[in-house]
Order: C-alpha cells, then structure tokens, then sequence
C-alpha cells in the first residue's frame, strides 16, 4: 500500500531541506498536501507521515492501540536526554514514570515558585545598563537556567551552583545552528575524536554535569528535607504502587529531559513573548494596562489567570511553536485515516507547526493576534504546542506559569524596545526552531506604573 501523499522532489535534497530549514520544507509540503503528506526525512525513520489536521490529529492522539509512541522511533533524543528519558521510553515503562512525575507540577507546586520567578527576573534585568543593547534570548536563557538550577535541581548559589550553570549554558548551546544539529540527524557524525572534536567536546561536557548531579542525588538520598520543594527532591520521595522508588539513572534522564526540553523551550518562548509584546505596541499597552489594574502586589496566580496575558501568551505559543511537530508514533494495524489507508509500521507525527497556521483555523496566520483566543476556545487537537494525549508535555504547567510571570515581571516594571525593526526569522535549533537573530533590545531603564484613579464616593 502506497504511503499518502509523497514528497516527489530527490530524497537527498528532502534531507538537506529538513536540516537547514524545516519551517520552509514543511510549508512547501502543505501547500500541495495541506492535511497529510508524506515526507522522506532523516531522524525519525526514512519516511514519516505528518498530519496536519484537526480530525486526523484526534484519531492521532486518542487511539493509542492504533497509533503506539515506540521510543525507539524517537531514539534520536537518547544522545541528549539518555535511555531512560520520557520521550524515549513506551509502554508500561513511561507510564511508571509519567505518574511519578505528576505530581511535582501540580498547581500547588506552582504556587511555591512564583516569587522565584519574579525575583530572578528582577534580579537578571538589575544588570543591564540604560541605554544598553540586549539579547532577549540570551536574558531569557539566564533566567529560565536559574529556574531550572533553583525550582528543578533545588541549588542554591556556590560552587556547584556556579559550575552547573556554566556547564548547562555550554550543553544547550551545543546544537545551536542547523550546521551543528546535523550532528543529531547523522549519527555518523557522533564520533568521539578527542575534546577538539564537536561531539568530543560535547560528551565531556554531559560527563561533567552527569558528576555533579550524581553526587547531589547522593547527598539528598543521604539527608533528606521532607520541607524541601524542588523538583528533585519531590522525584526522590515519590514512590510506584509497589514502593519503588526511581533510581539514581532514572533521576538524572528525567532531570536531563527537564533542562532541556523545559529550559530550551522556555527560553524560546519567552524571547518570542518579548518581541511579539514590543513589535505590537497596541497589544503592548493593553498587556501592561490589564497588569496595572491588578496591581503591584498581585498574587503569581491571579497574573496566570489573567485572561489577555494568557491571550498573548496562546498567539505566542501559536505562531511559532518551538517543537514544530510531535515525537513519532508508529502504526500498529491498518487504519484508515483522512481518506487514506496507514499500513503497520508507519511513523507518524502531528505536524504542529503547520496545524497552528491552517487558514481555515487561524485566518491570516502569519499575523499576531491575541484577541483570536479571546473569540474562540480551540479543542485540544486545534492548538496543541505542548503535545497531546498520554505524552503531552509533563512540564507544560511550569512552562505557561513561567512564562506569564516573566514577561509580566518585565513589562509591567522596565522599559525596552526592539533595537531593530527588521523581523526577526526562524532557525533550526537542536530539534526546535528558534529566533535566528536572538531578538536585539534596548534596555532604557524603570517604568513608572499608572495608578489606578481612586473612585470617590459624594
């Protein structure tokens, strides 16, 4: 049985395409294959079938006996994340470990963060000069690290503290180009030829945060804080319905998982916020003025809830998702999906990216308008930038948490402005997509807050 809608151009050139410029690649695709096409890419298995629709996105996501996430179709994150990683394992396996994660990402849990958050962006932007120009992505990348050190790893400020953070930048800029993420997709490319070599270096940085999170489990196993709330220290006091608690390996994959996927991602769309919030400035002034009438000591869960930050924050995550498509599944028995026949052993994603810039779904698409998630309420198979189904995102309620203090952390107490009024464009970055030009800004100083007038009462 033929497989649907085939890419006809030379699979090479498909390759080279996919590498350098997935965005690009996928939206050729749709334009002649709009709802499932096909593609002959490298990474996930020699073809892959992307869906690109509501309806086949349901079946996708909700028939699990149909359409069963092998982790060794996804085997392309093992050299980042390790073997026993999330989006790795399958079956019985990621379910044990799903459960065991939950309940660290509970709201309540949230809650405990929430001036972390707020304070480590203070703190971040007490560093920049007026007038200063700056990376929004590299500030981002700062702040989302120090949330990760703090609310995740539960370090405080030393010597480890310093070292990991240097080491953690180092490892998550490793794959930051297309050119260097190439090493992903061809594991001929995985040669370890001495610390001079990309992949070389790479493996002796991953060996140096591997020894330093060894020995802090070590060190928290052996003095427990039950009062502790980092992450790390609620991972190791959960326990499986036959008491078994997650090893020390199991630890450190899901810590793994959790920097990069989390700190990558965060980091992406904070920056996106940022430049979406200052390319706009009606959109701005609106953000700033529902910010303004809850006040300056708000509670961090009444700034999550609010609805047009929570708007502009939906476009963000719309408009550019940061892991353009899901990990794969593979078929298990013949379905019949979106007028076409899957045969057992089909790999299979849901296009995201191209999802999210349907015309019929999302009119002008390209645009940024927050008000269209204040129109409409989109189902879970229409606007999916976390994943869905059994495998959605586990950190997608940090993520959106963080994000919205952030941005209105920064909004409602300085002043910047886009150092260009050039676009910023996408790039391959590791297996996400990214802001080529790392989002230029200017830094020009406090802002004063508008008070709210006082009603008076004759």
């Amino acid at each position: 049985m033929p497989l649907p809608n085939t890419l006809k151009y030379p699979k090479l050139l498909q390759r080279i395409n996919w590498i350098s410029d997935p965005v690009k690649y996928m939206e050729k695709a749709a334009e002649e294959y709009p709802d499932i096409f096909t593609a002959r890419v490298i990474g996930f298995g020699d073809n892959m079938v992307f869906i690109n629709h509501p309806e086949g996105i349901k079946e996708f996501y909700t028939k699990g006996d149909i359409f069963y996430a092998d982790g060794a179709v996804n085997k392309i994150t093992e050299p980042l994340l390790g073997s026993q990683s999330l989006m790795v394992l399958d079956g019985s396996p990621h379910k044990r470990q799903r459960q065991l994660m939950m309940p660290s990402f509970h709201g309540e849990r949230m809650r405990a963060y929430g001036e972390l958050i707020r304070d480590l962006t203070k703190a971040t932007f007490k560093k920049l000069s007026q007038g200063s120009v700056f990376s929004a992505r590299n500030v981002m990348q700062e702040i989302s690290l120090q949330v990760i050190l703090k609310a995740v790893f539960g370090l405080c400020d030393g010597s480890r503290y310093e070292k990991l953070r240097i080491l953690l930048g180092l490892y998550v800029d490793t794959f930051n180009s297309p050119l260097t993420a190439s090493m992903l997709f061809l594991p001929v490319l995985q040669k370890d030829l001495g610390s001079w070599s990309p992949w070389g270096k790479y493996l002796r940085i991953q060996q140096q945060i591997d020894e330093i999170i060894y020995t802090e489990i070590a060190e928290r196993r052996q003095e427990y804080q039950e009062e502790r709330t980092d992450i790390l220290s609620l991972l190791i006091s959960v326990r499986d319905e036959d008491g078994q608690a997650l090893t020390d390996s199991e630890l450190r994959d899901q810590l793994m998982s959790l920097l990069f996927a989390g700190h990558e991602t965060s980091t992406t769309m904070m920056a996106w916020g940022l430049y979406w919030l200052h390319s706009l400035p009606d959109v701005l002034d609106r953000t700033v003025t529902e910010l303004d009438e809850l006040g300056t000591n708000s509670d961090p869960m009444q700034v999550y809830r609010l609805p047009y930050l929570n708007a502009v924050c939906n476009e963000t995550l719309r408009i550019y998702p940061t892991v353009p498509f899901s990990f794969a599944r593979i078929v298990q028995k013949p379905v019949y999906i979106l007028g076409h026949q899957l045969e057992p052993g089909t790999a299979v994603v849901a296009g995201i990216y191209l999802l999210h810039h349907r015309q019929d779904l999302y009119p002008e698409s390209k645009k940024f308008n927050p008000e269209r998630f204040l129109e409409r309420k989109f189902s879970a198979y229409e606007f999916i930038p976390f994943g869905g189904g059994a495998r959605r995102c586990v950190g997608e309620a940090l993520a959106n948490f963080q994000m919205k203090l952030v941005l209105s952390t920064i909004v409602s107490n300085y002043k910047v402005e886009l150092a260009t009024q050039e676009p910023e464009i996408l790039q391959r970055r590791g297996l996400m997509i990214a802001q080529a030009d790392r989002v230029k800004m200017i830094f020009r100083g406090l802002r004063t807050r508008v008070k709210t007038p006082m009603l008076h009462v004759m």
